[in-house]
């Protein structure tokens, strides 16, 4: 790795890419680097993804889990944020191409001497990238919105429905994949119908809704143990959500979904279909594995060595969901992209110190995933929680995480309102129109 200084004198220069968990971590770690650090992204605004499935049921709004990159960093003299879209990489150059945030004009390139990639995840739908159109996954802010306008929609059809199988249609909820993601997508709407939207219609009873949450293993939250599945299976049932495991989807339309148990195909008739069930890494991270010479694996993601650099480039760091780490399986969470993400950072000032790091060493701190009001499981460090203890486990990690101290008191106020009050704040019908591309659907089959 070349020296901290040049024949001019000028600093190493850190191109980050990615200004999610992993980016933003390695920025911070080299705030007293005697480098400049120049972080882009094609948002400006750093997104707190574990709260997502919030904005997506009306318990937050985008505000108050998004931070702009500017004001995060507005006291770190030695960074800067360039808002763009990484096109591609020229490691032999030593470049980063970026596309212009206006648009127009020619690529920009922005030299490195070290470079820290990490784009994350995108939504995989195993082949199928049809079924997106009637299956939206959560992965960005407008993905909450467009989820939370559906499940909405949804209630708000029932009540002028006059047929009685087109209104079964419009209060059958399927989520796919039973991570911690489709499980609290899952929990929520079955409580908005059970307990939100409560008296709160003329033509029929909202708690009578169907929440259907699909899993093809043979149980739901793999990462937990299985006893903390049970727990979440059983809460998830006082919320009124079936849990359906060994079931394979087929099929996804604007009527519903097929689904494939121990041998038999059925068509579920329902109006909103949320999907979480799987991801894959960006096509960003192909272009860096493809200019390195790697193979990416069956997901798209990266080899990186112990030290979270491409093999032959140890100016370049790969890190988060987008990679995988020689002979280790690290969970795709934010604690893991945190951890690489300071990692990375101090590997670059020891470098520039002449100190080399050692390889990198996950430390586990454990899983939660919230299911309901008072409802969630936890394993921390072996020790297993489920109800009120874990859920009050879970409140305190997603603050203590949560950026920005405005964001930390409004989330506070809003969770506190919520638990007294039953409702949901958010719970906002936007865009144009009431939504003809699902209204207009065709009805179903039975």
């Amino acid at each position: 790795m070349p020296d901290g200084r040049h024949q001019n004198d000028r600093r190493h220069r850190v191109v980050i890419v990615g200004g999610g968990f992993a980016g933003l971590r390695a920025a911070k770690a080299l705030r007293r680097a005697p480098v400049d650090v120049t972080l882009i992204d094609r948002r400006n605004f750093h997104l707190f993804q574990p709260l997502l499935y919030q904005v997506a049921t009306g318990s937050l709004s985008p505000g108050e889990i998004a931070t702009p990159l500017r004001a995060v960093l507005r006291r770190q003299k030695n960074a800067r944020v360039v808002l763009g879209e990484v096109h591609d990489f020229d490691l032999t150059a030593r470049q980063v191409i970026v596309g212009r945030a206006a648009g127009g004009g020619e690529d920009v390139r922005l030299p490195y001497d070290s470079l820290i990639v990490a784009t994350g995840m995108k939504n995989h739908y195993f082949g199928h990238d049809e079924w997106s159109e009637s299956a939206p996954a959560l992965k960005s802010l407008e993905d909450a919105l467009a989820i939370r306008r559906r499940v909405l929609i949804a209630f708000e059809a029932a009540e002028m429905e006059t047929d009685d199988q087109t209104r079964r249609e419009w209060l059958t909820f399927v989520v796919v994949g039973g991570g911690p993601t489709g499980v609290e997508l899952a929990g929520q709407i079955g409580e908005i119908a059970g307990d939100t939207m409560r008296s709160q219609f003329n033509s029929f009873d909202p708690a009578a809704a169907t929440v259907l949450l699909l899993e093809g293993a043979d149980r739901i939250l793999l990462a937990f143990d299985p006893s903390q599945s049970v727990h979440a299976v059983k809460a998830l049932g006082k919320l009124g959500v079936t849990v359906k495991t060994d079931t394979l989807v087929r099929a996804v339309d604007d009527g519903g979904v097929t689904v494939e148990q121990n041998g038999h195909s059925e068509h579920v008739a329902a109006r909103t279909v949320v999907w979480a069930a799987g991801v894959a890494a960006t096509p960003l991270a192909g272009k860096l594995a493809a200019a390195a010479g790697l193979q990416p694996d069956r997901v798209g993601r990266v080899p990186v060595t112990e030290r979270l650099t491409i093999a032959g480039h140890p100016d370049i760091f790969a890190l988060g969901d987008m990679v995988t780490v020689t002979d280790k399986k690290l969970p795709g969470v934010a604690p893991t992209a945190m951890q690489m993400g300071t990692y990375a950072g101090r590997a670059i000032r020891n470098r520039l110190r002449g100190t080399a790091s050692p390889p990198f060493v996950y430390k586990d701190k454990g899983n939660v995933a919230t299911i309901g009001r008072a409802k969630a499981v936890a394993d921390i460090s072996g020790v297993r929680f489920h109800g009120f203890v874990a859920w009050w486990l879970w409140l305190a990690l997603h603050l203590f995480y949560l950026i920005g101290f405005q964001n930390r008191v409004l989330v506070i106020v809003r969770w506190s309102w919520s638990f007294v009050t039953r409702g949901r704040g958010a719970r906002l019908i936007t865009g144009d129109g009431l939504a003809p591309e699902w209204v207009t659907a065709p009805t179903s089959r039975s």
